[in-house]
């Protein structure tokens, strides 16, 4: 891959789009917002209602969900859910544009050849992928009983979402610097970031499911589950694996153990990243790893020990950020190779 750096950079403002349409998925779910638009026009969408009619349509859409019927309001509270969701579709067309307009430019141009084409049109349909996706789950809303996204829906989408945002990270960090710097002695380092980043991954979606699942109000002391070192009926669903995306107690367990290993590991990978000899802008990034997951740690236990759901949602995005931050300090590994053999002969 040949260096240009216009089209990583242009990669690079897609990630930073992704991380929008988290905080406006995210506040719109926080708000209760989800449902509040069941209608989807993909290209027309973007036109906002525009008189009564239109305002009494979408209404009485809402009004056949489960939310609703549970928790009737009005007109002008429903407008106050509408849009944030609708911002938030709104960017979600901007991306496409934002991506389509630019690729097609490059491509006249020729600065993007045939396997990277190829290869960004992946990820494009990655992204129509997740907006259908998002459409289906916004539809549950009008099954019986459903009041918020189900979190086997919500989870899901939340890590594609950052799979998406990797793709893009990593390949427009690439094109930026496609020669990796050669850092003996950093193989070790190297796989310790790629667990990170799985981890963080792996950690981000329970946390999704303690957001939709309503885990997030069934203890709330920390480090005891209300003195309990495991909650009680850990396993009492089945089949068992349901456990792990209905059972609030056994999710919200889960999100903790993954958590606490996630910030050890991630510490002592920054820990190692920043004792060693690196480029400048790689040392950096393990240092603000360091600083980021700190910070999402103590962000957690807040959340937990007061119940607050809009702190998680700080807690959700701080997570964005760390997961961000670790991508671009492996990235910065490529060219990590072990020390060579020779380093350890005994001197003649």
């Amino acid at each position: 891959m040949r260096e240009d750096r216009a089209v990583g950079n242009w990669l690079l403002l897609l990630a930073a789009m992704v991380f929008g349409m988290v905080v406006g998925g995210g506040h719109a779910r926080t708000i209760g917002a989800s449902f509040s638009i069941q209608v989807w026009h993909p290209f027309t969408g973007f036109i906002p209602p525009i008189n009564a009619a239109d305002w009494a349509y979408l209404y009485s859409l809402f009004q056949k969900t489960a939310q609703y019927q549970v928790h009737p309001i009005g007109m002008d509270q429903y407008k106050a859910l509408f849009w944030p969701m609708f911002l938030d579709r709104c960017w979600g067309r901007l991306m496409a544009v934002v991506f389509l307009v630019p690729f097609a430019a490059f491509l006249l141009k020729g600065r993007i050849q045939r396997r990277l084409a190829l290869w960004l049109g992946f990820v494009f349909l990655l992204g129509v992928g997740q907006a259908t996706y998002g459409w289906y789950m916004v539809q549950t809303g009008m099954d019986p009983g459903v009041l918020s996204p189900p979190p086997e829906w919500a989870a899901p989408h939340l890590l594609s979402a950052m799979a998406i945002l990797f793709l893009l990270l990593w390949t427009g960090l690439t094109l930026r610097v496609p020669e990796p710097v050669r850092i003996e002695g950093a193989s070790t380092l190297r796989a310790l970031s790629t667990a990170t980043i799985l981890l963080i991954w792996i950690t981000m979606g329970f946390g999704a499911l303690v957001a939709t699942s309503g885990a997030l109000k069934v203890f709330n002391t920390f480090p005891s589950m209300d003195g309990h070192l495991l909650p009680p009926d850990m396993f009492g669903q089945a089949p068992f694996w349901m456990n792990f995306i209905a059972n609030r107690g056994t999710v919200q367990f889960c999100h903790r153990l993954l958590a606490t290993i996630t910030a050890l590991m991630a510490f002592a990978t920054a820990a190692m990243g920043l004792r060693m000899r690196l480029p400048s802008a790689t040392r950096d990034l393990f240092l603000l790893l360091c600083g980021l997951v700190a910070l999402q740690y103590v962000l957690g236990m807040a959340t937990l020990v007061l119940g607050n759901n809009e702190l998680g949602f700080v807690h959700e995005l701080n997570a964005v950020l760390l997961f961000a931050s670790a991508i671009g300090a492996r990235h910065g590994l490529r060219g990590a190779v072990a020390v060579p053999a020779r380093a350890f002969a005994p001197v003649d």
